[in-house]
């Protein structure tokens, strides 16, 4: 195909998609990836998937090798990346089942690789200003999504590091300080994508009102889950039609990124 391959990380809930996979492998300078790279057909395009936590779920957010996920979609010939992801809603209005496709991140985490430009100079600075990707976001709020699920045009993701869930006091802090839902995946897998010169579009299932809305009950791993399976087909049916719609955008600003900047080494 003409157009270069689409990837898809698969976030909690979501660790196959593709009808006819082949596994690719592939070594980064960062090591392995989550799991080996499915390449097939998805959405009438040129896909690759990738679990986030591997197949298995065995990997914690904090433990998950972000750098060389990106690395690999990249080396895969993967320009544009949606992120689907499990969160919890910040806002009473948001209910289980709504997807947000946000237009800003807050960023919580600690103790993670935030860079791919952290071992050699010359220092890089990539903007990130405006995190997603305007193409992807707008493709993602245009295409006809099941009537199971609610868009929701732009917010605020604040990721936290995980693996446990906030306390109230954290979450309405979060709430306060602009957040709409919150994660434990976004960052850095946003930030490095942008330092990798790829469209990176996040898809956000709302699955709990997380701790600090009121009258929310304390959030449970089983159940978002839980929520995340019940609504896993209507997220597929989404990312099929985002695929088949997204424009392969040379001139997308996310694509030039670097432009101006020196780079330490090559990219693939």
């Amino acid at each position: 195909m003409s157009e270069s391959p689409i990837g898809i990380i698969g976030g909690s809930g979501l660790y196959s998609l593709l009808t006819d996979p082949e596994p690719v492998e592939v070594e980064t300078p960062f090591g392995f990836p989550s799991e080996r790279p499915q390449r097939g057909t998805f959405g009438g395009k040129d896909v690759v998937f990738l679990p986030r936590h591997g197949a298995d779920h065995r990997l914690p957010p904090h433990r998950i090798n972000y750098r060389a996920n990106l690395w690999a979609l990249r080396a895969l010939g993967v320009r544009r990346v949606l992120a689907p992801s499990a969160v919890g809603g910040l806002l009473p209005e948001l209910a289980p089942g709504s997807v947000v496709v946000p237009d800003q991140l807050i960023d919580r985490t600690w103790g993670r690789h935030h860079t791919v430009y952290d071992e050699v100079g010359p220092v890089v600075h990539v903007g990130f200003a405006d995190p997603y990707c305007p193409t992807g976001r707008a493709t993602a709020l245009e295409v006809d999504a099941p009537s199971a699920l609610t868009m929701v045009d732009g917010g605020t993701m604040v990721v936290i590091q995980g693996p446990r869930f906030s306390t109230r006091a954290e979450s309405r802090r979060n709430a306060q300080d602009g957040g709409t839902v919150v994660g434990m995946t976004g960052a850095p897998e946003a930030s490095i994508a942008r330092e990798l010169a790829l469209c990176f579009t996040s898809l956000a299932l709302v699955t709990d009102s997380d701790a600090g809305v009121d009258a929310a009950t304390a959030v449970s791993h089983a159940a978002v889950l839980e929520a995340f399976a019940a609504n896993v087909g209507h997220v597929g049916t989404l990312l099929a039609s985002v695929v088949a719609a997204l424009p392969d955008d040379a001139d997308c600003s996310c694509r030039h990124a670097l432009d101006g900047l020196t780079l330490p080494f090559e990219l693939p």
